[in-house]
């Protein structure tokens, strides 16, 4: 009896120092996210504002009305260069002595990992199910215009990085705002480089990780139940910091073959999806072009899709953000634009050939509900978004248009979370060193202090609910892309010249393939 009595006692001390424990915890995020909230509420909003009169954030039209400039400047080089850049990801026309950190591929696969992730999977299916089919056009549209600004922008983080004695460098956005604008004369470089260091620090702790952590550890307990999430946060920032501590070559080890991996699983699913639903496939493709220029009965009309599609690609492949120019600036290679080349294969695959998929699945699927009179799509009650068959919206919507053929793919989708939101970790801990690097100076020690909290901001994020403090490391992430624009405006003569220098050369057979 007393046994039993000292056990029962032990055991309702434990359960009530758990809930204790929880309600702790869960008190000490809400007054983080109240201070949060009070204090860069204003940053977050000013942002992601609108247009006045409109619903069109005016960040978007940003970076698409710089997308747009760039093609039309560079006079189209996403098909004038499309083959090349094959071949030098393939490495034809790589030099083995040439000095940098990581192959063409390797800089692909790294940059890659930082973009691919969880907007391919429940951003598209968002946007599809508020602007309707119609925002797929509009989505691939926006990633083909973002393949110009990759080009620019990772361009000139190869031209303008640091090489230092033992091999390694330092690139980006903070680099060539700095000795770009002081090799044309113009002022103010240094003052943006400060700015986008700060930003992208912050970022790279928020979005690009504690989001990504929170994330994938509620992927992880909707396939296996519930349990503490400071375990699943636990095991991320211990895996993440044995990735990381070995700088970036051993970050692309590992993303040169997880982000393949995990890019063709998810591709090769939703093409079985798609060919198992073949004679569905033309009526997709005519509602995603009727849907882009009709009011179709999706929120906002053509207008609504139009906004969604270039929100979506604007937020999945990060063209403009400067943060691909970073994990570019490292490759192997003595000739800037050749980087720039490879960089702008990155939106075709991050939008136009996975975020296309997904959407594609979820239409053929018939995971939207329509009027079957008069053929319009049916809003929900409070008609901000499209009425769907489970009910479900974001990555809930994608598990069930998976899972309408494949009832295991809650699995394959769980691993490809888990995957994704890893792979984008270890890319944004590189972008955040770079960004901390510039700021503080290079050296192991400092380095290293920024990796151990770095993975202390994975373990929080997967153990707590901190919405303000994640929009806010979201609105860091698109402030980077307010000042690096600028720059790319500033430079982007610089880049018309190489690449004019590169091709001319190339033509005549100076530029010679190695293999």
């Amino acid at each position: 009896m007393t046994q039993r009595a000292f056990t029962l006692t032990a055991t309702g001390l434990a359960a009530t120092l758990a809930a204790a424990s929880s309600a702790a915890a869960q008190g000490l995020d809400e007054k983080v996210n109240e201070v949060f909230a009070s204090s860069t509420g204003w940053f977050v909003s000013f942002i992601f504002s609108n247009f006045p009169g409109t619903n069109f954030p005016w960040i978007v039209g940003w970076l698409v009305i710089a997308a747009f400039i760039f093609t039309i400047y560079f006079g189209l080089i996403q098909a004038r260069a499309f083959p090349h850049a094959i071949a030098l990801v393939k490495g034809n026309y790589s030099d083995p002595n040439d000095a940098g950190e990581v192959s063409h591929f390797q800089a692909l696969a790294t940059a890659l990992s930082g973009t691919v992730g969880l907007g391919n999977i429940a951003g598209v299916a968002v946007a599809v199910g508020i602007g309707g089919p119609g925002a797929t056009f509009w989505m691939i549209l926006a990633g083909l215009l973002g393949m110009a600004t990759k080009f620019t922008e990772c361009t000139l983080g190869v031209k303008y990085r640091n090489e230092f004695e033992d091999g390694h460098v330092s690139g980006g956005p903070m680099y060539y705002m700095t000795k770009g604008f002081a090799e044309r004369g113009v002022g103010g470089g240094k003052i943006l480089a400060v700015l986008f260091a700060i930003f992208c620090i912050l970022g790279s702790f928020g979005g690009g990780n504690m989001f990504q952590s929170n994330q994938a550890h509620a992927q992880i307990a909707n396939v296996v139940g519930d349990y503490p999430g400071w375990i699943t946060g636990l095991v991320f920032a211990l895996v993440v910091f044995l990735v990381i501590v070995g700088g970036l070559k051993s970050i692309a080890s590992v993303t040169e073959k997880v982000v393949p991996f995990m890019g063709v699983l998810y591709v090769l699913t939703a093409l079985v999806i798609i060919l198992i639903n073949f004679d569905q496939i033309g009526n997709a493709f005519g509602q995603i072009f009727r849907g882009a220029f009709t009011w179709d009965g999706a929120v906002g009309g053509a207008i609504g899709a139009l906004i969604q599609g270039f929100r979506r690609a604007a937020f999945s492949n990060e063209a403009g953000v400067g943060s691909a120019a970073i994990a570019h600036s490292a490759v192997r290679t003595k000739e800037p634009i050749t980087e720039g080349f490879v960089s702008l294969l990155e939106p075709f695959i991050d939008t136009v050939v996975i975020c296309t998929m997904t959407a594609l699945v979820i239409i053929i699927t018939g995971q939207l509900v329509t009027d079957p009179e008069t053929g319009m799509f049916v809003l929900n009650e409070a008609g901000t978004a499209i009425q769907t068959v489970s009910g479900n919206s974001g990555v809930a919507l994608t598990s069930a248009a998976f899972s309408e053929t494949f009832g295991w793919f809650r699995y394959i989708l769980a691993v490809a979370v888990v995957l994704f939101a890893f792979s984008t970790m270890i890319s944004w801990s590189y972008y955040g060193l770079k960004a901390w690097t510039f700021l503080f100076g290079e050296g192991q020690t400092k380095e290293l202090l920024f990796k151990i909290i770095f993975c202390v901001f994975t373990w929080i994020g997967a153990a707590a609910s901190l919405g303000p403090v994640i929009d806010f490391s979201d609105a860091m992430i698109f402030a980077m892309a307010v000042v690096n624009i600028i720059a790319l405006y500033v430079l982007m003569p610089v880049v018309k010249r190489e690449m004019e220098s590169y091709l001319g050369r190339l033509r005549s057979g100076e530029i010679r393939r190695f293999k």
